[in-house]
């Protein structure tokens, strides 16, 4: 685990804040370099799956020619929803590292730990610079009450 991961993660949820999406962002990482970066973008692309977890993926697939991710890491703002957990079996990563734990949709613990249920087990950690990933989904979600967003 490494936390210039994360803050890269952070990085990528600023700028989903910025252009009025929920603000999640991931990377993807193997060999201690980044391979692929993402935001959320459900409302500009008008698509359910347009989650960060899930371009990620499909960006570092791309990158690296085939849909087994192994050897990967995934860092994320997030705990992952039940479907980007899926994915991230499916692809094969071993590793995600993520902030603020979900309470209300968190697949790795919060609210079912899916990590565990397949044949590929994913090891999941939380809460790796929570308060910061955290703070910047209230002040979205303040800022989208107020319609400010």
């Amino acid at each position: 685990m490494d936390i210039k991961f994360m803050n890269a993660a952070l990085s990528e949820a600023k700028k989903a804040f910025e252009i009025g999406e929920t603000p999640i962002g991931a990377v993807i990482v193997k060999d201690d370099k980044i391979i692929a970066r993402a935001y959320n973008r459900r409302e500009t692309k008008k698509n359910a799956l347009m989650h960060a977890e899930i371009s990620a993926i499909d960006k570092a697939c791309r990158k690296l020619g085939g849909w087994r991710l192994c050897g990967c890491d995934m860092y994320v703002t997030l705990e992952p929803c039940p479907m980007c957990a899926g994915a991230i079996i499916q692809a094969r990563i071993e590793n995600v590292f993520f902030g603020a734990y979900d309470n209300k949709a968190g697949a790795f613990g919060s609210t079912c730990d899916l990590s565990g249920l397949l044949a590929h087990k994913v090891k999941a950690t939380g809460g790796i610079l929570e308060e910061q990933s955290s703070e910047i989904i209230k002040r979205f979600f303040k800022k989208l009450r107020k319609k400010e967003i």
